[in-house]
């Protein structure tokens, strides 16, 4: 029996459609950048999108097979900086996704900063980065709120796959 399942592409427009509309809070509000942040181990909001983005691009550029950015080398000063980031990582999970004859199941092997080598499948990576990004996506929204900052929507899933009747 079939069972529903999300694609590639609606998890990515689901990041996007998260991303831009955190993008233009934040070029609203970029003193939130400097909002105080103990999620991901990190000391500032800012802090906290450059893990975000950090782990968006490592994880593109490992499956597009090309050397990882070091995680220091990701800019988070400003929210420009921030997106140029997250647009890149974007541009190669797009190229991968593209790319005809991808074997999603092929296991990669790679470094984590917090659990070591670690083996997974193309398939797993892909979804692990926007899930991944999602998931903090929706700490910010809280952290946020506690400084004053809303949100305009809701930035479920259902948000973003349906239309107000």
């Amino acid at each position: 029996m079939t069972q529903p399942a999300l694609t590639a592409d609606e998890m990515l427009t689901w990041n996007e459609k998260t991303s831009t509309r955190f993008r233009d809070l934040l070029a609203k509000h970029p003193e939130a950048l400097q909002f105080s942040c103990d999620i991901a181990k990190v000391s500032t909001l800012g802090g906290l999108m450059q893990h975000i983005v950090a782990v968006e691009l490592r994880y593109a550029e490992r499956l597009a097979g090309q050397p990882e950015t070091q995680y220091d080398q990701v800019p988070f000063a400003t929210v420009e900086e921030i997106f140029e980031t997250h647009d890149r990582a974007i541009a190669l999970f797009r190229e991968a996704l593209a790319t005809s004859g991808t074997n999603w199941d092929e296991e990669l092997e790679f470094v984590t900063r917090s659990l070591g080598k670690m083996i997974a499948t193309r398939k797993a990576v892909f979804f692990h980065a926007l899930s991944h990004s999602i998931r903090h996506y929706a700490q910010l929204t809280t952290l946020l709120r506690q400084h004053g900052i809303t949100m305009p929507l809701p930035q479920d899933y259902l948000m973003v796959a349906a239309r107000i009747a």
